[in-house]
C-alpha cells in the first residue's frame, strides 16, 4: 500500500513540474502594448530615423501603375509575446526589392534557433507575394504574426 502512495505521489510532482517547466526565462512584453512609433526613412536620406512617416516619399518616386513608392520604409514595432519584431523594406521600381528584420525575438537560445529558420522563411515569402499576404511559419507563430503586423505597417507608410 505503501508504494502505491508513493509512487502516486511522485508521478503528481512529477507532472506538476513539468506544467511549471518554462521554455523562455526572458522578460516579455506584453502583446497588448501599444506600438512604437517608427520613423520611416527613404533611401535619398541615408536611412536616417527620426524623419516624419508622411516624409517617407520625399525624394522617392512612383513607379508607374504602382501602388508603392520608392524607398525604404521602416515599419512600427509589433510586440510579441517574446519580444518586439520590426521589420524594414526597400522599394524600387515599385517592387519590394529588400526586406530586413532588423529587430526579432534572439535573447534566448531557443529564440535564436526558432527565429534563424523563420526570418529568412518570412523574408522570401515577402518578397515572392509582393505584400503581407503570406503564409506564417509553423513554429514561430508569435514572430509571424509580428512580423506580418509591422510588414503592413512598412507597407502602409510605402503606399502613402
Amino acid at each position: 500500500m505503501k508504494k502505491i502512495i508513493y509512487a502516486l505521489m511522485a508521478t503528481v510532482g512529477g507532472l506538476v513540474l513539468l506544467l511549471a517547466y518554462r521554455t523562455s526565462f526572458g522578460a516579455s512584453i506584453p502583446e497588448t502594448a501599444a506600438p512604437a512609433p517608427a520613423a520611416a526613412s527613404t533611401a535619398s536620406d541615408g536611412g536616417a530615423s527620426g524623419a516624419d512617416p508622411s516624409a517617407a516619399t520625399a525624394g522617392g518616386s512612383t513607379a508607374s501603375g504602382s501602388a508603392l513608392t520608392d524607398g525604404t520604409y521602416t515599419g512600427a514595432e509589433a510586440f510579441t509575446r517574446y519580444g518586439a519584431v520590426q521589420v524594414r523594406i526597400t522599394v524600387s521600381g515599385g517592387k519590394i526589392t529588400a526586406v530586413d528584420v532588423p529587430v526579432y525575438p534572439n535573447g534566448e537560445r531557443r529564440d535564436s534557433e526558432i527565429n534563424a529558420v523563420a526570418v529568412p522563411r518570412l523574408i522570401a515569402e515577402t518578397t515572392a507575394a509582393q505584400s503581407a499576404q503570406i503564409d506564417m511559419v509553423s513554429g514561430a507563430t508569435s514572430t509571424s504574426e509580428g512580423y506580418l503586423t509591422s510588414l503592413q505597417s512598412a507597407l502602409d507608410r510605402a503606399a502613402s
